[in-house]
């Protein structure tokens, strides 16, 4: 992907969003390249790592901006190669002037991710935590930052690491079993401790493999279903959950035909409430299409909020439960008795007896009026279980390290069943090998260069 005797520079900030932008410039020209066009009182050259000096970046005999130039030195840099920072005024012109000057003395506009490529190059970081600063850079609520931010820190990494030190351990003594095949059965990895340890290494892979439901669910948006009859009034629910008027509400039946998507963050955590088709019988085929895609939405969803027009409940419960229910019972349900405004306490008190065996959290909601919104909102994070995680360590996010967990657990599978069955060392060797590869894939132990261009091209130019 690059040249690493080539000297990079880039805008490190958005354009166009403050009064100050940083321009990055890394290689081992960097300090010199910058020393030729900044005046100051004292020459970059000359000046300690983790300082700063101000002045004036000049070309020519004219002067471009007045600037803070940070001088970070080799290895004590975020990419570990002498890196400048110049901070300038935020105007797109000086940027771009700026980036002119420095690739005329000797730079090149860096490519997208390398800056982070080189720090994981230059062991600054694993391929996890370089990962993790693109999560972190996309972060929009406190969850996904803190979820990207604990990745950073190499959780999952050390967690990683351990693992593949204790197999290397049994590996290295399977294989010197190998070396010493010649003078008959020789058996330096006890078989039964190698059982139990790969029965624990199992165990915390299928764990990290586990968490990426929700990990997933953290870092994309929780997806909520509102699903339920039409005319419950699920579309103003969606309007009065995300502040807006996303969805079209009319008293005319079967309006919404096609699923409308929109987020709200809830306590930290972002969801993605889905207005869905209301179900009912019907011979239109145009509507008969939307009630198919609710049904496929209930199946994708982690909560499935059915909404119920408590005016109509006797006439809708029994069709509801017999085409609903079961497709909802592995899914976290949460029932919304919507137009409570226009219910007597004894009418509510009938309707909760109607729904007493559905052992799930029910609220009264107007969804008109706003009244118990904010209630239902609370129980729906409650309900979705986001709020644990605080208590894990470690949630696979990533698609791909969720992948190559899967396939540790095939090879890890195989040494248990090698070692039940008392396959020879040769074949246990291999699989164990394996499975400390596949892990290795995760931290950038093992990696291909068509996996690191793919990982880091997709992140933003300047880091």
């Amino acid at each position: 992907m690059f040249t690493v005797q080539d000297t990079i520079c880039a805008v490190s900030t958005a354009p166009g969003v403050g009064g100050i932008a940083v321009i990055r410039i890394s290689g081992k020209d960097a300090i010199r390249i910058v020393n030729e066009v900044f005046v100051g009182k004292e020459k970059l050259v000359e000046m300690k790592g983790n300082t700063f000096g101000v002045g004036k970046i000049r070309t020519e005999g004219k002067d471009i901006d007045r600037v803070v130039v940070n001088v970070f030195r080799t290895p004590h840099s975020f990419t570990g190669e002498d890196v400048v920072e110049i901070s300038c005024h935020g105007s797109v012109f000086i940027q771009k002037r700026m980036l002119e000057i420095l690739i005329e003395h000797g730079c090149r506009m860096a490519k997208a991710g390398e800056f982070t490529q080189r720090a994981f190059v230059n062991g600054k970081m694993d391929l996890s935590q370089a990962e993790a600063i693109a999560d972190l850079i996309a972060s929009k609520t406190r969850a996904q930052h803190d979820v990207a931010l604990k990745q950073l820190k190499g959780s999952m990494s050390h967690e990683l690491e351990h693992l593949r030190d204790q197999l290397l351990q049994f590996t290295s003594l399977v294989e010197l079993e190998l070396d010493f095949s010649d003078q008959g059965d020789v058996e330096f990895a006890d078989r039964n401790q190698m059982k139990a340890l790969c029965k624990e290494i199992q165990e915390k892979i299928a764990t990290l493999a586990n968490s990426f439901e929700l990990g997933n669910a953290l870092k994309n948006g929780v997806a909520v279903a509102l699903i339920g009859e039409t005319n419950a009034g699920k579309s103003t629910l969606l309007n009065k959950m995300v502040g807006d008027d996303r969805a079209i509400v009319s008293d005319i039946e079967g309006t919404t035909r096609d699923v409308i998507e929109d987020e709200v963050t809830l306590q930290g955590v972002l969801f993605r409430f889905v207005d869905t088709a209301g179900l009912r019988e019907t011979t239109d085929k145009i509507e008969n299409m939307g009630i198919d895609k609710t049904y496929a939405m209930m199946k994708k969803a982690s909560v499935v909020v059915w909404v119920i027009d408590s005016r109509r409940v006797t006439e809708h419960l029994e069709w509801l439960t017999e085409h609903v229910a079961h497709k909802a019972e592995n899914k976290r349900l949460v029932l919304a008795f919507n137009k409570q405004d226009m219910l007597n306490d004894d009418e509510k008190t009938a309707i909760e007896k109607l729904f007493a065996n559905y052992n799930v959290p029910k609220v009264w909601i107007s969804a008109k009026t706003g009244e118990g919104v904010e209630e239902l909102g609370n129980r729906i994070v409650e309900h979705s279980g986001v709020l644990n995680t605080e208590k894990e360590d470690v949630l696979v996010t990533n698609a791909r390290h969720f992948e190559v967990l899967k396939n540790a657990q095939k090879s890890m599978r195989r040494v248990r069943i090698g070692l039940e069955e008392g396959v020879s060392g040769d074949l246990l060797s291999q699989d164990l090998r394996e499975t400390i590869d596949h892990l290795g894939e995760i931290t950038g132990k093992i990696s291909s260069q068509e996996i690191l261009n793919n990982i880091f091209g997709k992140f933003c130019v300047g880091k």
